[in-house]
């Protein structure tokens, strides 16, 4: 069969295969070029779901008559001014979104660029160019999608779910770029340079008001390298990975490294079925990444995806680590500096932080709630209180002393599984098991690996491209306790391993290099340490069920207090919760 050169019509159709899969893609591409325009302001309508029309209007610089008839041929782009494949700064820049979406459809163009004395329309489908009375920007309307391609028209989903689709497309890129203003549909609506927590609270919803944790970091090893954003507080979490937006260098990607990294930094705070909140921006330096490796511009490749990778898990868990603490600060300014009685000097220089004042009255807490000595030294001992000398008693000074305690005073035990507390105008009611199990564990996980050096090397027998794997990710798989290295070209061997782990390590290293090989990285192994040390905490911790006295439920609610990850124990579930007690007024028609 003679080789022959296809058709333009037909290259463009294939183009559009590539680049044009639904509505929302063809308005994801029309977006873009809108931003790179420098638009601030842009305006999407859709009309049944995209099949019938499709309208983007953008208040950017616009075209001249010239640019515009180029615009709509192939390869045709004004954003690679330097040829260079490894420098792109545009969110657009193969030049086939116009000329692709024109081959599938009826698509015209109105745009001004301020400077001729008119504005230009073109008819994409004869190339027709003529004076129009547009003034400013562009407007581009897609009308009959697919109508040139009904085999592909019948592949679409109904319009609701086409619009969908849409609404996240527009959402995405309403999140890349909070400076811009958005509306789709004249219905959903986001403002003009809007500050990012109230972008993220207008895409995702008033709930994550006030959930949400900043993020900031700078890597320490790699120049350029940078990580901002928010992520969710872990009982916050979705039953899906709707709300989770991951931008590289500005551009909205659903990469598997970074997807990778987060279900990493959450391992231990939330339940693998679930999914954690995001918005975060990742900044590397142009040459570290390649944004060309798929017509739809939706995934990247990192120069060194390890690095980036561990990077973000660091900064993600170390966010997450925080613990309740405050910073320190002074005393109260209304405590007299004279002498006070034991109580009140302890917790008068006490090193513990406050937030909000929480009150003590201990004539009558002693009485009523059987606050101890052994009560006061253990929160002595809990909180690492340097205890001032003996002063003599100033009748100036009452009962009252004033220390910060961020989970409150305990106030009593309900079931035997909940501890009652009061922290301000809040009833705290803490997960007695979970608050210990998360303790326990963040003991667990800070101490060093055990490991059992083999004198006889368990080998592995496995294909070459998997032994190259495992090797790629040695380094790694040595932090959870494994140390492996090729054994000839196809197998390996293993040197050491944790202390009593009887796996079958043929199966394990087998999934770790599938794992390797499709994502670039593998978390079976620390996922498999996370489940063995979680059970050892849950196994080992106050249980549900269990009476505590007084001293016992204080000190657990201190220890939690300074607990990374405290907010929930490892399986996920919440260890605390605040119920303001003007809530509880409701509850019994105290309005």
């Amino acid at each position: 069969m003679a080789v022959r050169v296809l058709p333009d019509y037909l290259i463009n159709q294939i183009a559009a295969g590539e680049v044009v899969e639904r509505p929302a893609s063809v308005v994801k591409e029309l977006v873009e070029n809108a931003l790179d325009a420098g638009a601030d302001q842009i305006m999407v309508d859709v009309v049944d779901g995209g099949r019938t029309l499709i309208s983007v209007i953008d208040n950017g610089c616009g075209m001249g008559c010239d640019d515009l008839r180029r615009a709509i041929t192939r390869h045709a782009t004004s954003k690679l001014p330097d040829d260079d494949l490894l420098n792109i700064n545009f969110m657009g820049f193969r030049g086939e979104a116009l000329p692709s979406i024109a081959s599938v459809s009826d698509m015209t163009i109105d745009t001004c660029n301020g400077m001729d004395e008119n504005g230009w329309q073109i008819d994409a489908t004869t190339g027709e160019v003529k004076p129009s009375d547009w003034e400013a920007g562009t407007r581009i309307r897609v009308r009959n999608l697919f109508a040139k391609t009904p085999a592909r028209l019948k592949f679409l989903r109904g319009d609701r779910a086409e619009m969908m689709s849409v609404l996240d497309v527009v959402k995405r890129l309403a999140m890349a770029r909070s400076d811009v203003g958005f509306v789709l549909n004249n219905k959903w609506r986001f403002q003009k340079n809007e500050d990012l927590i109230e972008r993220i609270v207008s895409v995702m919803g008033e709930d994550v008001r006030d959930r949400m944790l900043e993020v900031d970091a700078e890597s320490k090893s790699s120049t350029g390298m940078r990580l901002a954003g928010f992520i969710s507080e872990p009982t916050l979490r979705r039953a899906s990975s709707v709300d989770q937006y991951l931008f590289v260098n500005g551009r909205p990607v659903k990469d598997k490294v970074l997807v990778g990294a987060l279900r990493a930094a959450y391992m231990d705070v939330m339940h693998a079925r679930e999914f954690p909140l995001c918005a975060l921006y990742l900044t590397v330096p142009t040459n570290t990444v390649d944004v060309n490796v798929s017509p739809a511009k939706t995934e990247v490749h990192f120069l060194e995806p390890g690095h980036v990778r561990s990077f973000i898990i660091k900064t993600l868990r170390d966010r997450l680590a925080q613990t309740m603490l405050a910073p320190k600060v002074s005393g109260p300014a209304d405590v007299p500096a004279a002498p006070q009685s034991q109580a009140q000097r302890v917790f008068a220089s006490s090193s513990v932080p406050r937030q909000a004042p929480v009150k003590f009255d201990f004539g009558i807490r002693k009485e009523s709630f059987q606050v101890n000595d052994d009560l006061l030294r253990n929160v002595i001992a809990a909180n690492k209180i340097e205890v001032p000398d003996e002063g003599g008693a100033d009748p100036r000074i009452d009962n009252t002393i004033v220390v910060d305690l961020p989970l409150g005073r305990v106030v009593g035990q309900v079931g035997n599984k909940y501890i009652i507390a009061q922290k301000g105008d809040n009833m705290v009611v803490v997960d007695q098991h979970a608050a210990h199990e998360r303790i326990t564990y963040e003991k667990l996980r800070t101490n060093k690996i055990k490991t059992q050096p083999l004198l006889t090397p368990i080998v592995v027998n496995m294909r070459e491209e998997d032994v190259g794997a495992i090797v790629d990710i040695a380094d790694e798989l040595k932090k959870s306790g494994l140390v492996v290295d090729a054994f000839g070209d196809k197998a390996i061997a293993i040197f050491e391993k944790p202390a009593d782990w009887d796996l079958n390590w043929d199966d394990v290293l087998r999934a770790v290099a599938d794992e390797v090989r499709e994502n670039g990285h593998s978390s079976q192994l620390s996922e498999k340490l996370h489940l063995k040390l979680a059970n050892y905490a849950c196994h080992h911790s106050v249980r549900a069920g269990q009476k505590l006295d007084v001293v016992q439920m204080d000190a657990l609610l201190r220890d939690i207090e300074k607990t990374e990850r405290a907010g929930q124990c490892n399986h996920g579930r919440p260890v605390y919760k605040f119920i303001p007690i003007s809530e509880m007024d409701t509850w019994f028609e105290r309005l």
